[in-house]
C-alpha cells in the first residue's frame, strides 16, 4: 500500500484477456499515468485452475514480476466470485436458488452459494495456493477477496445453514417464535426442520424472518470471506487483506459490522444520477466508506481508520438504460472528492476496455480509442494531480455533525408490509446528508454506539429500529449536551421488528417531547403545506406535544394546525423531531438551524452555492479541499498554498469552472 505522502492510483487490470505484448505496453501507459498500484486476477479463476487441482500460474508469475521491474505493486485477488465451468458442472447443488425455487445456471457471474460445502471448498483451495506461490512476491501490496459479495440463496444448504445460524441468535425455539410473533397467522414453530429460509408465498412473509435472512446472509458472506483472509494472513502477516464493497440497500452485506474484519474498508462507487446528483452521491458514498472505517477501527481498538475507492468508472455515468459520458474534468472532480473525504487514493474499473463478454462496453481508463483519447489524457493529468497532494492523506475529515445509519434498520424498513410502499431507507439517508451537503456543512456518518464525543449535533433519518442498547446510546448523546435530530419512523420498533406501544417514536419519546399517535403516508406526487413556507411529502403525522414547542405546523387537511417539525430543551441540548420529509430549501434551513444551535457552521462560510468545501486536519496542520461543480470560475476566501498549482494564496482563490483547489492552509 502507498502510505501517508503517496495515494494509491490505478484499477483493475485484467492481462488475461491480452497477450503478452500488450501487457508490456499497458505498462508503459501505467508509468506514463502514475499508476502504483493495480488489482490483478478478480475473475481469472478459470485460467487459474482450468481443471480442479490443475494450476496454471506461469502467466500471473510473469504478470507480477513486470509489475514489479517497473515500479507498480499489485492488490492480487483470489477470484472466488466467479467460478470455472468445470465446478458448477462437478457441484450443481453449489448453484444460487432463488427465493421461487428456481435454479440458476452458469454463464455469468456469481454462480455459486457461499452455503454450499463444496463451494467454499473450492474457495479455500484456490486461495491457499495463491498464498502459498505469492505472500511474499515483492510486488504485493494488498491481498483483495473475492469482489462485491453480495449473492443469495435459497437451497437446501442455506435452509440447513439457516437453522444452525437461527439456534445460534436466539438459543432456542421459544425466543425465536417471541422475537417473530409467530402466534400472528399461525405460525409458530414447534421444530427447527419447519424453518425455511423466506421463500415466495402466498402473501407477506414474516418481518422478523426476513431480515435475520437478510443477516444470516450478511455472517455467511463474512464467513466465507473470514476462511480466506486467514489463509492470506498466515501467509504473511505483513500484507492487509480487504474486499471491496458495492454500495446499495438491496447488498445483504453489513458493511460496518464487516469493517472491523478488514484491514482497509474499500468500496465500488458508481453514481446514477446524471446532473448534480452524482456529486452528492460521490460525497454520501465517501462519508459513509468513512464511517464504516471508523467503526472498525473504533471495534478493533485500532487507530487506523483507513479507507479506499477501489472502484469507479473512469469517464461514464452508468445510469438506468443507458451510459452517460462524464463532462471533461468530472472524472478528476469525482476522484478528489472521495480523497477528500478520507479515500487513500483513487482506483478504476478498468484499465483497458474489453473487447468482448458483457462489460466490453463499460468505462475504462485506456478505452477502445486507445491511449490518443481524453479519458487517458485526464487520467494522466489526474495521476499528476494525486502526486502533489499525498501529504493531505495525513489528515482526517473535520466534521462534528453526525448522521446515524443502520444496515438491519433499512432492511426492516423495506418490508412491504410497511404503511406505505414508497418508503425507501436509503433514500432518507440520503435526504438529511444532501441537505447537510447543500449547506456546506461536513458530517460523519456514525453506526449505533460509535462515539459521539467529537460531534455536536446527532441525526438520525427514519432509523426504524432501535434495540434498548441503541436508545441509550442516543440518550447518553444528549445527557452529554449532544444535540439531536430525529426524522419520522425512527425508534418505531426494537432490534427484532417488533413495534414498541404507547405511541411513536417509541424508544425516543422522552428525548423529543412529543408522542405520535397516528401516519398519514402520502400518495404519488402529494404535498402538504407548512408554515414557513415550506411543504412535506411521502409522509405526515398525528404528533401530541408532551413538553416541546412546535417549530412548524401543518397547513389544511385533517392535520391543519398540527405540529410537523419540533423542538424541546433536555439540560444543555436540544432534540428536534420532524414528521415528514420536507422540501429540499426547508430541509436545508432546518439542518442548518440545528447546526447553528449546536455550535456547527459550514466548512467554509463564504463558499458560492456549487462549490463543495471539505476541511482535513492533522494537529495543527489543515489542508482545504474546494470542488467547483458550477460551469463558472469561482472565488473563494482562503489562505495558504494551492498543491495542485504550487501558487500561494493570500485572501482568496478562485476555481476553474469544474476545476479543484486543494490548499495547505496557512496556519492561524
Amino acid at each position: 500500500m502507498a502510505g501517508h505522502g503517496r495515494l494509491c492510483y490505478g484499477g483493475d487490470w485484467n492481462p488475461e484477456q491480452w497477450p503478452p505484448e500488450v501487457w508490456r505496453e499497458d505498462v508503459a501507459l501505467m508509468r506514463r499515468a502514475g499508476v502504483n498500484l493495480v488489482t490483478v486476477g478478480v475473475f481469472a479463476w478459470s485460467r487459474l485452475e482450468p481443471a480442479p487441482g490443475r494450476y496454471t500460474l506461469g502467466w500471473l508469475d510473469d504478470v507480477l514480476d513486470l509489475l514489479h521491474a517497473h515500479g507498480i505493486r499489485a492488490a492480487l485477488a483470489t477470484p472466488t466470485a466467479s467460478p470455472p465451468p468445470w465446478f458448477s458442472l462437478a457441484h450443481p447443488d453449489a448453484l444460487p436458488v432463488t427465493a421461487e425455487g428456481v435454479r440458476l445456471h452458469h454463464g455469468s457471474r456469481d454462480t455459486y452459494c457461499a452455503a454450499a460445502p463444496a463451494y467454499r471448498a473450492a474457495a479455500r483451495r484456490i486461495a491457499g495456493v495463491l498464498a502459498d506461490r505469492y505472500a511474499h512476491h515483492p510486488a504485493l501490496a494488498l491481498w483483495h477477496v473475492h469482489n462485491e459479495y453480495g449473492t443469495t440463496c435459497h437451497c437446501a444448504h442455506a435452509e440447513a445453514a439457516f437453522r444452525r445460524w437461527l439456534a445460534d441468535r436466539h438459543g432456542d425455539l421459544d425466543s425465536l417464535n417471541a422475537a417473530w410473533v409467530t402466534s400472528f397467522w399461525s405460525q409458530h414453530y414447534a421444530d427447527w426442520a419447519e424453518i425455511s429460509t423466506p421463500r415466495a408465498t402466498q402473501y407477506l412473509a414474516n418481518p422478523g424472518q426476513l431480515l435475520d435472512f437478510r443477516r444470516f446472509w450478511s455472517d455467511t458472506l463474512l464467513a466465507a470471506y473470514a476462511e480466506q483472509r486467514d489463509l492470506l494472513r498466515a501467509a504473511n502477516p505483513a500484507v492487509p487483506v480487504t474486499t471491496n464493497h458495492v454500495l446499495g440497500d438491496w447488498v445483504p452485506v453489513d458493511q460496518g459490522r464487516w469493517a472491523s474484519e478488514v484491514d482497509l474498508v474499500a468500496i465500488d462507487h458508481y453514481p446514477s444520477a446524471v446532473d448534480g446528483g452524482a456529486e452528492e452521491q460521490t460525497a454520501l458514498a465517501a462519508d459513509l466508506a468513512r464511517g464504516w472505517a471508523r467503526h472498525g477501527a473504533h471495534r478493533r481498538g485500532a487507530g487506523d481508520a483507513s479507507w479506499l475507492l477501489m472502484e469507479s468508472a473512469p469517464h461514464q455515468i452508468h445510469t438506468a438504460g443507458r451510459m452517460h459520458t462524464r463532462e471533461p474534468g468530472r472524472m478528476a472532480r469525482h476522484s478528489l472528492a472521495h480523497v477528500a473525504r478520507g479515500s487513500r487514493g483513487v482506483m478504476f474499473f478498468q484499465w483497458r476496455a474489453s473487447l468482448g463478454g458483457a462489460e466490453r462496453f463499460h468505462s475504462a481508463v485506456v478505452p477502445h480509442a486507445g491511449p490518443d483519447s481524453r479519458v487517458f489524457r485526464e487520467a494522466v493529468r489526474l495521476g499528476e494531480q494525486l502526486g502533489r497532494i499525498g501529504e493531505a492523506d495525513a489528515g482526517a475529515v473535520d466534521a462534528a455533525v453526525a448522521i446515524g445509519w443502520d444496515a438491519a434498520s433499512g432492511w426492516a424498513l423495506g418490508h412491504p408490509g410497511m404503511p406505505s410502499a414508497r418508503l425507501d431507507p436509503y433514500a432518507e439517508l440520503a435526504a438529511a446528508h444532501r441537505a447537510l451537503w447543500r449547506a456546506g456543512i461536513a458530517c460523519d456518518v456514525v453506526l449505533p454506539g460509535d462515539p459521539l464525543d467529537v460531534h455536536r449535533l446527532l441525526v438520525l433519518p427514519a432509523l426504524y429500529l432501535a434495540s434498548d442498547a441503541t436508545a441509550a446510546w442516543v440518550r447518553a448523546h444528549v445527557r452529554a449536551g449532544g444535540h439531536l435530530l430525529v426524522t419520522w419512523l425512527t425508534g418505531v420498533a426494537d432490534e427484532h421488528a417488533r413495534i414498541r406501544p404507547g405511541g411513536y417514536p417509541g424508544a425516543l419519546r422522552d428525548l423529543l417531547g412529543v408522542r405520535v399517535t397516528e401516519f398519514h403516508p402520502l400518495a404519488g406526487d402529494d404535498r402538504v403545506p407548512l408554515t414557513g413556507g415550506g411543504t412535506g411529502r411521502l409522509w405526515a403525522e398525528t404528533v401530541q406535544l408532551t413538553g416541546a414547542e412546535p417549530v412548524a405546523a401543518y397547513l389544511g387537511g385533517v392535520l391543519d394546525g398540527s405540529p410537523a417539525v419540533t423542538r424541546h430543551r433536555v439540560g444543555a441540548a436540544t432534540t428536534w423531531y420532524v414528521s415528514t420529509r420536507p422540501d429540499e430549501d426547508t430541509y436545508r434551513r432546518l439542518l442548518t438551524e440545528a447546526a447553528r444551535l449546536a455550535g456547527v457552521g459550514p466548512v467554509c462560510p463564504g463558499a458560492p452555492p456549487g462549490v463543495e468545501a471539505v476541511r482535513r486536519r492533522a494537529g495543527d496542520r489543515s489542508w482545504l479541499f474546494l470542488l467547483n461543480h458550477t460551469g463558472r470560475p469561482q472565488r473563494v476566501a482562503a489562505a495558504g498554498t494551492d498543491l495542485l498549482t504550487g501558487a500561494p494564496v493570500d485572501d482568496a482563490v478562485t476555481i476553474p469552472a469544474g476545476g479543484v483547489a486543494v490548499l495547505r492552509e496557512r496556519s492561524p
